[in-house]
């Protein structure tokens, strides 16, 4: 070090200080690194991701290489700024090359490329990456020896480095993560993706069209009635029943017999040959569930039946897409068309039937669901009886009035926000 000139040496330690840089900053920018964009652009062949790909699968490694580099520059770079301050000051300047190079590292070193590593991740990382793949082969043997030491004294304290890998996302912090996501996605799709993973949370008695609503052919009339009702309907599949809907013969598909009707020569037996056989669907089934068995089943409507077998309510794979990505139908399929209008002075006529979901994604409410399914199951889950007249009552930040009573039940509720 004696015969080397003190410029030289100032230069050895710019040159020690921007390698410091390098390491703190790649540690950083590789860290931070969103590892779910990362393997998406490693597997469509991205280069650079592919090699911080294979870096950060050792993590230990990868630390352990970093931190060694930027151990030996640092303390390469004190003992230099040590040699230059003793030259240009004497023994003194040994406080003085401690004090300024502490400053010095502190802010061009660690503060200043660790926070633009946190800011832009891919930009520092992935032309990090290039450098140090060859680099940690190089010093592999030193790595490991590193390594093998460090997890030696982890396991004292009974820490088994392996259990520290990259976990699996929850759905909550999933659903988390796509709440946050204002950039990339559309506040549609946003919503849309949002939709889908509350949707374990759903029953079909959510979304399911209950049973004093459903719209059904009862075969047990005469041919004329029967004949009437179907050229009325306004639905594409009627539940088809004896009497009683209880005696349910199946489904019929209205399509599948138009031709004929539209030439007058439909018949009751056409009818029918053309009924489908029921499909039943137990109380409490989850919606994602329950999407899933209609795609296996090739089916798109089903009875909704509780502990002992009777029909509670009607549920199709329209009412369960509908949860995804809202409202898209209207009177053209089974059930009825929930009402929600808006009054000229700022209140809502709602039609009690309308399920409390569905009331929620449509004004953008918070009405509790973990209860009642439809909005009048809520006002008489609240009121603890059926009440006798206009009763008023608050729910949330909302004012509900009844403004209809018919039949034990609520038929409509005016609504106002407080």
């Amino acid at each position: 070090m004696e015969t080397i000139s003190t410029t030289t040496l100032g230069i050895i330690l710019a040159a020690l200080i921007v390698l410091s840089a390098f390491f703190s900053g790649s540690e950083t920018g590789l860290i931070a690194l969103n590892r779910y964009r990362l393997k998406h652009r490693a597997d469509r062949g991205h280069k650079a991701a592919l090699r911080a790909q294979r870096l950060l699968s050792k993590p230990d490694r990868l630390i352990g290489l970093i931190l060694l580099g930027n151990n030996l520059v640092n303390i390469l770079a004190a003992s230099i700024s040590s040699l230059i301050a003793i030259r240009m000051l004497g023994e003194s300047g040994i406080w003085v090359s401690t004090g300024v190079l502490t400053v010095v590292i502190l802010i061009f070193a660690e503060l200043a490329p660790k926070t633009m590593a946190v800011q832009h991740p891919e930009r520092i990382a992935f032309p990090a990456a290039y450098v140090l793949t060859p680099l940690l082969k190089l010093m592999y043997p030193v790595v490991v020896v590193i390594n093998i030491t460090a997890n030696a004294v982890l396991r004292l304290f009974r820490i088994r480095p392996q259990e520290g890998a990259m976990h699996q996302l929850t759905r909550d912090e999933l659903r988390t993560i796509v709440s946050d996501e204002h950039r990339d996605l559309s506040s549609n799709h946003q919503q849309m993706l949002l939709n889908i993973l509350d949707l374990e949370h759903g029953r079909v008695e959510d979304v399911m069209v209950p049973r004093q609503e459903i719209t059904g052919l009862d075969i047990s009339q005469p041919w004329e009635d029967i004949l009437q009702s179907i050229s009325q309907s306004l639905y594409t599949r009627l539940p088809v029943y004896l009497d009683d809907l209880d005696n349910l013969v199946g489904f019929l598909h209205v399509r599948t017999i138009i031709t004929k009707l539209a030439q007058g020569r439909l018949t009751f037996d056409d009818v029918r040959k053309s009924v489908r056989k029921p499909y039943f669907i137990p109380e409490g089934t989850a919606l994602t569930q329950q999407l899933l068995e209609f795609q296996r089943l090739e089916r798109r409507v089903g009875m909704v039946i509780d502990e002992y077998g009777d029909i509670q309510g009607l549920v199709t794979l329209d009412d369960i897409l509908e949860e995804i990505v809202g409202d898209y139908t209207s009177d053209a399929r089974i059930g009825t068309h929930k009402q929600v209008r808006r009054m000229d002075d700022g209140t809502w006529l709602i039609d009690a039937s309308i399920s409390l979901r569905q009331l929620n994604r449509q004004l953008d409410w918070d009405l509790p669901v973990d209860g009642a399914a439809t909005l009048n199951g809520l006002i008489l889950e609240m009121l603890e009886s059926i009440p006798e007249g206009k009763v008023a009552l608050r729910i949330g930040e909302q004012i509900f009035t009844i403004a209809e009573l018919g039949d034990n039940a609520i038929r409509k509720v005016l609504v106002k926000s407080s």
